[in-house]
């Protein structure tokens, strides 16, 4: 069985930070891109960043840049995404998603496996 398990979401206010951890099961991070997703109520599902553990590349969507860091733990089958300076925009669910293609357009479509998702809020 396929799992991947996101946590350390919370509640925030503007300009503070919070890690969140993305731990999976049953695959091991390989060639693809294990990346994060956002999805804010009433909003499409959108790619905020990846990282491909072959060879350390890593993506971030414009919003983000300068704010947000991906990184992984190989051994530990671990993806984690340090976000500073957040803003009330920023506040979705964020998922994490493994088996992307690593294209800048980071498409849902290209992931073949998903986390339930953790709760971010950032208030004013």
């Amino acid at each position: 069985e396929v799992q991947l398990v996101e946590s350390g979401g919370g509640l925030v206010q503007a300009g503070g930070s919070l890690r969140l951890s993305c731990a999976a099961s049953g695959l091991a991070f390989d060639d693809h891109a294990t990346g994060w997703f956002r999805q804010a109520p009433g909003k499409e599902r959108e790619g905020v960043s990846w990282i491909r553990s072959s060879d350390g590349r890593t993506y971030y969507t414009d919003s983000v840049k300068g704010r947000f860091t991906i990184s992984s733990d190989n051994a530990k089958n671990t993806v984690y995404l340090q976000m500073n300076s957040l803003k009330p925009e920023d506040t979705a669910v964020y998922y994490c998603a493994t088996g992307g293609s690593g294209l800048a357009t980071m498409s849902v479509y290209e992931y073949d496996y998903w986390g339930q998702g953790t709760q971010v809020t950032v208030s004013s």
